[in-house]
């Protein structure tokens, strides 16, 4: 297995209806958003990416016993967000669902006029 780059990452998540980039703490990590909430969270190089997606807490339990790079949130709410790192141990569908998760979770909680301007 081939792990995900950072630049993967990005693409994967700006592919999202609505999803920007943001960098609200500085120049790391880089923050994907999706109205005014974070979906994503993408630090390290280019080959050693990381990668903290929000989860239901019995997911992120779950995927953590499953693979060993999936960690609780690095400065995160540890119960609903999970670190996990590009090391090629976790297939590329399995990261892409995760991501998907982690946008549907976050979308659903936007305000109506937030998902109306956003055309979700």
């Amino acid at each position: 297995m081939t792990a995900l780059t950072r630049t993967e990452l990005l693409q994967i998540c700006l592919a999202k209806r609505g999803a920007r980039e943001d960098y609200p703490f500085g120049p790391e990590p880089l923050v994907m958003k999706v109205g005014s909430k974070m979906f994503a969270l993408i630090s390290g190089g280019e080959r050693q990416a990381v990668i903290s997606l929000k989860c239901e807490p019995e997911a992120a339990y779950l995927l953590r016993q499953m693979y060993e790079a999936v960690k609780p949130g690095y400065h995160l709410n540890k119960q609903h967000w999970n670190s996990v790192e590009m090391n090629g141990t976790i297939p590329s569908d399995e990261v892409r669902g995760m991501i998907d998760d982690s946008y549907a979770l976050v979308a659903k909680r936007l305000t109506k006029a937030e998902k109306a301007e956003l055309g979700l």
